[in-house]
């Protein structure tokens, strides 16, 4: 079976855009400005953004709001080629807890990841067809350790469900994560070394340990 190339489905919309002329607009999911940083700089070009900071899964509220700055910061500082806009969210961490009761003990990547891929997506496709767009994306795919084709399937089962189209992407794709890293440098941009959930936060911390004890 022969895996799907998502770089080429998004690069005949992105064509088909700049052919037309026409302004369109992409709902798109935000996890963190390092990540965000190269997916704006690539589409805001061919879409009008509005980005949708909407991350339960993160430990307490001052990460979230630390998180939430630092892209907003990245919007103010960093000159885009087309309008970006913000669509705020609540912070529903008990949310988060609620949806990943009994799988604690997963590991990183595992069924819990994807139930909170879902969370997210679901919350960003709802958001996305009240606004109006077109399209509903997400940046978490440019990270080496999400899982882009499943990202995909939860994204187009909801464009399914939701009447609204989800933008093929796996922005790892194009050295896309070795340029986050490159734009993260250059704006000096807040980073982490775990997505933003309890668990992955654990795993980070016993690796490091693992790593001192070397």
């Amino acid at each position: 079976m022969n895996r799907r190339n998502y770089q080429r489905e998004l690069d005949e919309i992105l064509c088909g855009i700049s052919q037309t002329g026409s302004e369109q607009t992409l709902f798109l999911h935000c996890c963190c400005a390092p990540c965000s940083s190269y997916v704006l700089e690539y589409l805001s070009g061919y879409f009008r953004l509005i980005l949708f900071f909407y991350n339960p899964n993160i430990t307490e509220a001052a990460e979230y709001e630390k998180r939430k700055a630092e892209l907003k910061r990245l919007v103010r500082e960093k000159p885009f080629p087309g309008p970006i806009e913000f669509a705020d969210a609540d912070y529903e961490d008990k949310l988060f807890f609620e949806k990943t009761k009994g799988l604690e003990r997963e590991p990183e990547c595992g069924r819990r990841c994807f139930v909170c891929y879902e969370m997210r997506l679901r919350k960003t496709a709802q958001m996305a067809v009240e606004a109006g767009a077109a399209y509903f994306c997400t940046t978490l795919s440019i990270s080496p350790h999400k899982n882009a084709d499943k990202l995909m399937e939860i994204g187009e089962a909801l464009a399914d469900e939701y009447g609204i189209s989800y933008l093929p992407s796996d922005f790892k794709k194009k050295n896309g994560y070795k340029r986050s890293i490159e734009l993260s440098r250059e704006y000096d941009l807040y980073r982490q070394n775990y997505c933003g959930c309890i668990y992955s936060r654990g795993t980070a911390e016993q690796n490091n340990r693992g790593e001192a004890g070397r």
